[in-house]
């Protein structure tokens, strides 16, 4: 059941990708980040009543409420228009848990391969909080691009490895991934400091709130 989640999981980083430059309309996005956030609280809440006397099946389905909380916060705020500090020192926090359950994953759970995915999203959400937290909008075109990329990588890919049985030896499978994300998330750096995205075009009820006087601001406001 974790891995249809996550498969969603990929859509949604995807899009918001999308949305981080320019490619989407950011309200257009909210419905969508509220369906998969709804399904990344539900998923892990019968995982856990499923499991109760199996602490390290706990234990891999508590992470989930992070990135279903996330995506909840986002579609609200993208919906409401409310500023997008919230979700950014929120996701500092989720970008400090990452950490430890990358160490659960290499440690306890014995899937290296997802301990190598935790970091990736400990890096995609302290980009977040970097961005949304701290406003440093001169990074929203790489955050996008980072975003975009860690949807298929992360979450679409292993998700549909898992559901046809090929998620197998994961020692090399994290290999694999940690030499991809050095590569490509490094060499992205230079490609897109300080290019914004073209703002997508508003729709009227964006006008009608007000939107064009936050077309600069990073598109998760």
């Amino acid at each position: 059941m974790g891995a249809v989640g996550l498969l969603y999981v990929g859509a949604v980083l995807f899009l918001n990708g999308m949305m981080l430059l320019g490619k989407v309309e950011p309200r257009a996005t909210a419905i969508f980040n509220l369906f998969v956030g709804a399904l990344q609280v539900v998923t892990p809440t019968v995982l856990i009543i499923a499991n109760l006397s199996r602490p390290a099946e706990i234990l891999g389905a508590s992470g989930i409420y992070l990135f279903g909380f996330t995506y909840l916060y986002v579609g609200i705020n993208l919906l409401g228009g409310f500023d997008s500090t919230g979700v950014g020192y929120f996701s500092l926090f989720v970008a400090v848990m990452a950490i430890g359950y990358a160490y659960a994953n290499f440690q306890l759970l014995g899937d290296p391969a997802f301990g190598v995915i935790w970091l990736y999203w400990s890096y995609l959400w302290f980009l977040f909080f970097v961005l949304l937290g701290l406003k440093h909008e001169q990074i929203t075109r790489y955050t996008g691009w980072v975003t975009a990329i860690q949807g298929w990588v992360t979450a679409a890919i292993p998700a549909f490895m898992i559901l046809t049985g090929y998620w197998r030896n994961t020692s090399l499978i994290a290999v694999i991934l940690a030499v991809f994300g050095l590569v490509v998330f490094i060499g992205l750096w230079p490609l897109t400091r300080g290019r914004e995205p073209a703002a997508a075009a508003p729709s009227p009820g964006d006008e009608a709130v007000g939107a064009r006087e936050h077309r600069h601001r990073p598109r998760w406001t």
